[in-house]
């Protein structure tokens, strides 16, 4: 995942309509993406098992959930792109 977007249009310093908005929930949900992938290198990893596929099982919704808030996040951005008339303002 990017860091950020890196367009002026994310630099928005007090809502001033649905686009600042949705771009302030972007960078919130960005952030919290972030801490989510960081748990791939929780310490709980590294110990036992209770039972054989654990650590599978918790990885394998870990990434469902990062996958999820990609979603949102591309999502929100379709919004911006169709208030704007279907026009991105990322340059392609």
């Amino acid at each position: 995942m990017p860091e950020d977007c890196s367009d002026d249009c994310c630099d928005s310093a007090e809502p001033t309509g649905i686009n600042d908005e949705c771009f302030d929930v972007r960078k919130a949900i960005l952030k919290i993406g972030n801490g989510v992938h960081a748990l791939m290198r929780h310490p709980v990893f590294d110990g036992e098992q209770a039972y054989g596929g654990q650590h599978d099982e918790m990885k394998a919704n870990i990434m469902l959930a990062y996958r999820h808030l990609e979603d949102v996040r591309m999502r929100l951005g379709k919004v911006v792109q169709a208030h704007d008339g279907g026009t991105s303002c990322y340059p392609k």
